[in-house]
Order: C-alpha cells, then structure tokens, then sequence
C-alpha cells in the first residue's frame, strides 16, 4: 500500500475526528482512554488548536498518514523536542482496520528520513509490554530496547509495563 505522512493542519479537524471515532474502542484497549470529552468537536477542536500550536511553535510535529486518496490511516508525532540536547519522543497510532499491513513501519520509516536534515539526535519511544507488533515495528526501524518499567498500569483489567526504547541518527 503507498502511504504518505503530512503535517498536521486545521482543516484536517473533521477527518481526523472522524479517525479517531472509528478506532476509540480499538485504541483504549492498549492506551488510556482520552474521556468522552475528547470526542465532542467542541473540546477536540480546542485540542487541534493546541496541537497546531506547539507545531508553530517548534516543540513537536504532528502528522497524519494517509493513502493515495487522503484517507486517514493513522498518526505519528514527535513531541517534546529539547533542543540543548536534540532529543524527543514519539508517538503512533495505526486505524484498527489498517493494522498487520506495514503500514506503522513504512510511515515510521518515513518519518526518521525527514529527520534526517534535522538537528534531532535521539527519539525515544515506549510502547507496552502487551503491544508486541508496536515493540516489533520499533526494532525494525533501528530503534534499541534500553529499558523497562518496574512499575505496572492496569489497562482493561490487564497489569502492564512500559518498555522504553531510542533511535540514534547516524552521523
């Protein structure tokens, strides 16, 4: 499938909610849930805005990927850039019916090209202990496992860790 990533913009607000209301239950099922707040397009409108705005403002990069015909397949950011140390962290998420197609790893594969002509030296990631294919798409894309939690959450009745993972650029 040809995918393409592309940044965040307002006038994705109603395809992106719409995303995300598809794939609430799928999602809340290996993260917590965002509050049914979220999904008002008042309050996600709001969020949007915020978004955009941490994205002008150069502390993270939001974008969607999509298909040929702009259909939204799922999100993949990098936030919380420090600049002094040339670090941030990622994020994914891939729509429930767009998963075990590659999808995650191709649009991954995309984004640490675009780093490439940026001072970024370090992503760091997490992902659950339950989450294998997330953990797989990490050490695809070169990503090292250097940690994992000793504290457990509890999502959907289910005791988890986190795994802490890091790309490196090479120089």
């Amino acid at each position: 499938m040809n995918i393409f990533i592309e940044k965040l913009q307002k006038n994705d607000e109603v395809n992106l909610l719409q995303f995300e209301l598809e794939n609430r239950i799928f999602f809340e099922e290996m993260v917590p849930t965002r509050g049914d707040d979220y999904y008002t397009p008042e309050i996600f409108n709001e969020r949007l805005a915020a978004l955009l705005d941490e994205q002008i403002q150069g502390v993270s990069q939001f974008y969607l990927i999509k298909d040929r015909n702009q259909k939204v397949l799922g999100r993949i950011n990098l936030v919380d850039f420090d600049e002094y140390q040339k670090v941030c962290h990622l994020g994914y998420r891939i729509g429930q019916e767009h998963t075990r197609k590659g999808i995650a790893s191709k649009a991954l594969g995309l984004l640490l090209e675009s780093v490439s002509d940026t001072t970024i030296r370090v992503i760091k990631a997490k992902t659950t202990t339950n989450n294998i294919a997330s953990q797989k798409v990490l050490e695809k894309n070169g990503f090292e496992k250097v940690d994992t939690s000793d504290e457990q959450i509890e999502i959907n009745k289910q005791k988890i860790n986190f795994i802490f993972y890091k790309w490196t650029k090479n120089f």
